[in-house]
C-alpha cells in the first residue's frame, strides 16, 4: 500500500487569488518547492484535490484548468518535483455532488486508484472542508495552513516550509 500527501491546490500549492486558470495569474507559494521535493524524497505520493467550482459556474472551461495543470505540472517537474495526480471537481456547490470538498469522493476515487494506505497519508489544505474531505475516508493526519483556529485538523501551521516538521517518514 501507498501512502499519500494529498494537497489542496489554491492557497497551498499557489497563491489563492480567486478563481485561478491563466497562467500569467499563477503564482506558486513561498517554500512549495522544497516542501514537495522533502515529501517526495520520503516516497510519498504527491495527490493534488480541488474544488474548482469556476468551471461550474462558467468563469473558465475544463481546457483552460487542464492547460493550467499541464503547465504547473512541467514548472514542478524543471525542479525534479513529480505530480502523481490530479484530481478535480468542476461543479458549482449547488451541484450537491459527491467530489467537492467537503465530500470525499475525490480521495475515494485516489485511494482507489492507487492503492492508497490512509493511516500513512496525509492532508495538508487551507478550509475546513479540505479537513473535513481527509477525515472522511479516514486520513487523520491532517494540517491547516493558515491562521483559523476553529477547524478539525491535527495541526495548524502558517507556511508550508513548516510541515517539514511535522511529516518525517
Amino acid at each position: 500500500m501507498q501512502k499519500a500527501l494529498f494537497l489542496d491546490r489554491d492557497g497551498v500549492i499557489n497563491i489563492d487569488k480567486a478563481y485561478v486558470y491563466k497562467i500569467e495569474d499563477f503564482e506558486f507559494c513561498e517554500g512549495v518547492f522544497e516542501a514537495l521535493k522533502h515529501f517526495q524524497s520520503l516516497g510519498y505520493l504527491l495527490i493534488i484535490v480541488t474544488n474548482q467550482s469556476g468551471i461550474g459556474r462558467g468563469y473558465y472551461s475544463e481546457e483552460d484548468f487542464q492547460t493550467l495543470m499541464s503547465w504547473m505540472r512541467q514548472e514542478l517537474l524543471h525542479v525534479n518535483i513529480k505530480i502523481d495526480a490530479v484530481y478535480r471537481c468542476p461543479h458549482a456547490p449547488e451541484a450537491n455532488c459527491e467530489c467537492r470538498k467537503p465530500k470525499s469522493g475525490m480521495f475515494k476515487e485516489a485511494i482507489k486508484d492507487f492503492g492508497i494506505d490512509v493511516s500513512r497519508s496525509w492532508m495538508i489544505g487551507d478550509k475546513k472542508s479540505d479537513i473535513e474531505a481527509a477525515r472522511g475516508v479516514g486520513i487523520e493526519n491532517t494540517i491547516f495552513l493558515g491562521n483559523d483556529l476553529d477547524t478539525e485538523a491535527k495541526y495548524c501551521v502558517n507556511f508550508i516550509l513548516d510541515t517539514i516538521n511535522l511529516i518525517k517518514n
